[in-house]
């Protein structure tokens, strides 16, 4: 029952090139437009509606697109203590 278990650390350069472009898309210039989008659009749809839910979602979006290549990052590199 003593199998050995390794992870794959290997083969990243086939995709590595495109999740480093668009990691810095997203945490780049491209990625606070996007986030700003998100806040005016669900603030516009707030207003319209008479309900802050929009502008909450928008917020929530916003930090969702800038924050997930950290959080892919910190999630796929994690060791056990």
């Amino acid at each position: 029952m003593s199998e050995v278990l390794l992870a794959g650390t290997g083969g990243s350069s086939e995709f590595g090139n495109i999740y480093t472009l668009l990691t810095g898309w997203l945490q780049g210039m491209l990625g606070r437009i996007l986030a700003v989008t998100f806040m005016l659009v669900g603030l516009v749809s707030g207003v319209m509606r008479g309900s802050m839910m929009g502008l909450v979602l928008g917020i929530a979006c916003g930090l969702g697109v800038y924050t997930a290549p950290t959080v892919i990052d910190n999630i796929v590199t994690a060791v056990l203590p």
